[in-house]
């Protein structure tokens, strides 16, 4: 597993963009915003933090489409499926190596990009918590449409309607518990356990599906 860990980790830095690419992508979503909506600084403070939550989300998009398919086309997959090991643990492996690769960069980008759209020092810490906690369950949520289209070449616009739908419970969750703890028009509590209810869920259903998924891709 460590071996297996270590290996995706080197994969996501070289294929599909790694951490790079996501923040650069996450870095052009969020400045382009402030031209689109003007100058009023309170305004972009009132949307920054959704601002933020879609940029993480298209940018944690951006790789998912090579989570397995790499492994597709180079055959590692069929070992894996081979393997003695649980698939569903080394689905899991690969979650975590793809979350470290380019959701944490996300993470650590946002106190830096947070100050292009006036968030005070709470919402900063608002916003990076509550990606911190939501952003891994839109990997493992990602997991489950790329095993879907692992056997589909150029399946990555699938992948994206595919999951889409399935992210907008974080995304809402993630946004009011940012925005609640900005302005307070809700506690900020209440939709960010409801955001760790989510991953956590995501944590045990997502290898399972995705496992499924892939065994039956390969019969």
């Amino acid at each position: 597993m460590g071996a297996l860990f270590v290996r995706e980790i080197k994969l996501s830095v070289r294929i599909g963009g790694g951490a790079l690419m996501g923040v650069l992508f996450f870095l052009i979503v969020v400045t382009v915003f402030p031209f689109a909506v003007g100058p009023d600084l309170n305004l972009l403070a009132r949307l920054g933090p959704a601002i933020l939550w879609i940029g993480a989300l298209l940018a944690t998009l951006l790789g998912l489409d090579r989570l397995f398919q790499a492994d597709q086309e180079d055959g590692s997959l069929d070992l894996l499926l081979l393997s003695d090991q649980p698939l569903e643990l080394m689905v899991l492996v690969k979650c975590a190596a793809q979350w470290i690769a380019t959701g944490l960069p996300l993470v650590l980008a946002t106190p830096l990009l947070s100050l292009f759209l006036n968030l005070e020092p709470l919402g900063i810490a608002a916003v990076s918590a509550t990606l911190l906690v939501g952003t891994p369950a839109l990997t493992l949520i990602g997991a489950i449409g790329a095993a879907l289209t692992v056997i589909l070449r150029r399946g990555g616009l699938l992948l994206s309607i595919l999951i889409l739908p399935l992210t907008i419970p974080i995304l809402i969750f993630g946004v009011s518990a940012s925005v609640g703890a900005i302005t307070d028009p809700a506690p900020f509590t209440t939709p960010f356990y409801f955001l760790c209810a989510i991953t956590l869920l995501s944590l045990i259903v997502g290898p399972v599906a995705a496992a499924a998924a892939l065994r039956s891709a390969q019969e």
